[in-house]
């Protein structure tokens, strides 16, 4: 019987971090009630074991105005009572900072010391309100994945857009996020939202904003961003499906695609632990869904047998210790036992301190063919054999393994063919029997098979050990890639690829990978193994190196992983930083791609950094080059240039004096008559001669002339004129005299 738990099983960071909260707080209630409003999560054995410590639930914010007759813990109104004037609820969020909520006057000091731990999938806003009335300390246990819905539906209900919910209409996470807006429709299946947007065509034309359910499936998001783009006009979609149940539900899938069977462990009341069972029942009927160990009952199933494969995976809820008890308990059922215990002759000794002893042969001497025979050794098939090589012929290398029979490998049957340039003669070399032939007296040998052989062995043991493998991508498929390593095919899913969601897996063919060992089923010659853990454990670990030692001023080389409209996102080992289209080059640049391209190699530094919301900004262009001391030192004021127009406007026309600074030709200034329009001028791409009539050294800005500079050629050009007409007038003079 082989067991393999998923990795991903049991609490996630949500459900992890309220009941932490829940512990600190009974941990500082020191007496002071403690309640949760609805369960805590979706998980009874959690919420009794908060019971038990004093923890209680609260059905609606109303019954806190009875706990005080129930408990004893007075928390009813009192208007005589001095201290209730300064009474406030703290509220702790997310946020680094906690907030303060003003209560009523009338309340009792008492009222704050009682804590209200909010669950898990979010709370309303109209219950935060009551809270606040009521001088509670309120501590938020929202999931942060499940808070960052409700910023962007509060955002959406701001811009006045509609909001369409995609999840179950009663789950309590779905009716807190509802309650942020006041035109919302929630959709459980697809084809609801779809038939609602046929039928009616202003639907199909509002503005909307669509957010998911965090433990949505995600062919779910899939369906409707295809239904929207197809017959909606202004609608925005946020995948708000948290990340953590996308890699459950894969991994859920994936298990039960490979094992003979699958138990789901959490409530039934937990939406994400359905889908776990639904995604796993699908793939394999042989699904069980169970609360606890007390629900097992394995025997009577019919793929209970001694060779099943069994996956255990958990909801999002499920703590850890639910899971060992259920392992623990599927190892009992499966224990083995002697009830006849035998005695051996081993054990017969031990018990009497006593070896055996072994008859008596009587001595004979043996021939000279017989000690001939006997000075060789036996090698069967399928042995492991160490020998010196003899000779290295083009087909074939012979190995003396001190037998009767000549050992022989293939060339075929090395390592590699370039391996035979590292053998010599008289050198050891380990390999496999593969064949015995006593008639022809030869010994066929592998050393192929046997570094297969050990690389299954290393592959086994990497998979306890999480070891670092190397391989080369040989293979691609719909759902991933497959790599060699050290012989070993070893599947990888597109999920952990690293690869952005329908990227081209080709991209990855004949590279060298780095990857961990999530899986070997040799039975079946399967191994599943990651390539985004070792990158993502990589760059998380560059990352922590960066913020260590991040200043402002630092240079990194970094590389450019992606482009957008204003600037460039740029690897500096770990961490990301943003370079603004500005800071790129000291030239004029329209967007980014005109100047890199992803996958170029940059020198930048660090302008500033935020490490609390792991933001840095960047720099590229060389602060010493700055154009504008090259201008200052070389131009002045009534100097003649010549420009290049790069830009029109309604009032003038904008030029390069040189690259990176460009002065302003008023529409004024353009000609020596008055201009409408520059286009009448000047077109972009133009060059023409100005004069540089004004230099405003504060702001940086330059205002040039082609007005002044026919203004200053006019005398010039009169003088040559006369001159011109005086010599004329000399040629056509009558000769008097």
């Amino acid at each position: 019987m082989r067991i393999i738990v998923a990795e991903s099983a049991g609490f996630c960071f949500g459900v992890e971090r309220a009941v932490q909260l829940a512990e600190a707080a009974i941990a500082a209630s020191a007496g002071s009630p403690v309640y949760t409003l609805g369960p805590l999560i979706h998980n009874r054995s959690v919420t009794d074991d908060l019971a038990a410590r004093g923890v209680r639930e609260l059905r609606s914010v109303a019954d806190l105005d009875d706990a005080g007759d129930a408990g004893g813990y007075g928390i009813r109104p009192c208007e005589n009572d001095e201290n209730a004037q300064d009474a406030s609820a703290t509220v702790i969020t997310n946020e680094p900072q906690p907030a303060t909520v003003p209560t009523s006057r009338n309340e009792v000091a008492g009222l704050a010391r009682a804590s209200v731990i909010t669950r898990a999938h979010g709370t309303g806003a109209s219950v935060r309100a009551q809270l606040a009335e009521r001088g509670v300390r309120v501590i938020d246990a929202t999931c942060p994945f499940v808070a960052k819905i409700h910023e962007i539906v509060k955002n959406a209900e701001q811009n006045g857009d509609f909001i369409v919910l995609m999840g179950e209409a009663n789950h309590a996470e779905v009716l807190a996020i509802a309650e942020y807006s006041r035109n919302c429709k929630v959709f459980s299946v697809v084809e609801e939202l779809a038939q609602w947007l046929e039928s009616d065509e202003n639907a199909r034309e509002m503005r909307m904003t669509v957010v998911f359910q965090t433990t949505s499936r995600r062919e779910i998001f899939k369906s409707v961003d295809e239904i929207t783009k197809k017959l909606c006009t202004n609608a925005r979609i946020f995948d708000t499906i948290c990340d953590a149940t996308n890699r459950r539900q894969a991994e859920t899938r994936e298990l039960a695609r490979t094992c003979d069977a699958v138990i789901v462990i959490g409530g039934r009341e937990s939406a994400n632990t359905r889908r776990l069972f639904e995604i796993a029942r699908e793939v394999n009927p042989n699904t069980q869904l169970i609360e606890s160990a007390d629900e097992l009952s394995l025997p009577q199933q019919p793929f209970w047998h001694s060779n099943a494969t069994i996956a255990i995976t958990a909801g999002a809820s499920t703590p850890a210790w639910i899971i060992k008890e259920v392992k623990r308990k599927m190892f009992e059922e499966t224990e083995v036992r002697i009830d006849e215990p035998t005695t051996t002759t081993e054990n017969m000794a031990e018990e009497t301190a006593v070896e055996p002893v072994a008859p008596v042969e009587e001595e004979r001497e043996l021939t000279l063919d017989e000690l001939y025979d006997a000075s060789f050794k036996t090698i069967r098939t399928g042995e492991r054999v160490t020998g010196y090589i003899a000779a290295i012929t083009p087909t074939e290398i012979t190995v003396d393994l001190g037998a009767k029979q000549s050992g022989y490998i293939p060339l075929s049957e090395l390592t590699s063919e370039e391996a035979v340039n590292e053998l010599a003669v008289g050198g050891e070399l380990e390999a496999i029997v593969m064949r015995v032939n006593d008639v022809e007296g030869t010994i066929m040998l592998s050393q192929r098979r046997l570094d297969a052989i050990k690389a299954w062995s290393d592959i086994e043991a990497a998979v306890d050990s999480k070891a670092v493998l190397e391989g080369t991508v040989t293979e691609e498929n719909k759902g991933g890639v497959v790599v060699t390593v050290r012989g070993v095919r070893v599947f990888v899913p597109a999920s952990r690829t690293g690869l952005p969601r329908d990227a081209e897996m080709a991209q990855l063919m004949k590279q060298k990978v780095r990857l961990v060992i999530k899986e070997v089923n040799q039975p079946r010659r399967r191994v599943v193994g990651s390539i985004s853990d070792v990158t993502y454990a990589e760059r998380a670990e560059k990352a922590e190196a960066v913020w260590a030692e991040i200043e402002e001023g630092k240079h990194y080389n970094g590389t450019v992983k992606s482009l957008t409209a204003y600037g460039a996102f740029v690897d500096i080992g770990g961490v990301d930083g943003m370079v603004h289209v500005s800071e790129l080059s000291w030239a004029h640049i329209s967007k980014p791609a005109d100047y890199i391209s992803v996958g170029d190699e940059i020198d930048v530094f660090v302008l500033s950094f935020d490490k609390e919301k792991r933001k840095i900004s960047l720099g590229h262009k060389d602060r010493s080059q700055n154009p504008w001391d090259k201008f200052v030192a070389t131009c002045q004021i009534g100097d003649n240039v010549t420009v290049k127009v790069v830009k029109l406007m309604k009032f003038g026309a904008f030029a390069e004096v040189i690259p990176g600074v460009d002065g302003l030709i008023h529409v004024s200034q353009l000609a020596g008559y008055r201009v409408e329009d520059p286009s009448e001028v000047v077109n972009a791409g133009d060059v023409v001669d100005v004069k540089i009539t004004d230099i405003d050294f504060e702001k940086k800005k330059i205002s040039l002339s082609i007005r002044a500079l026919l203004a200053s050629a006019a005398p010039a050009a009169a003088e040559e004129y006369e001159e011109a007409v005086a010599a004329e007038a000399v040629e056509e003079a009558p000769v008097e005299e």
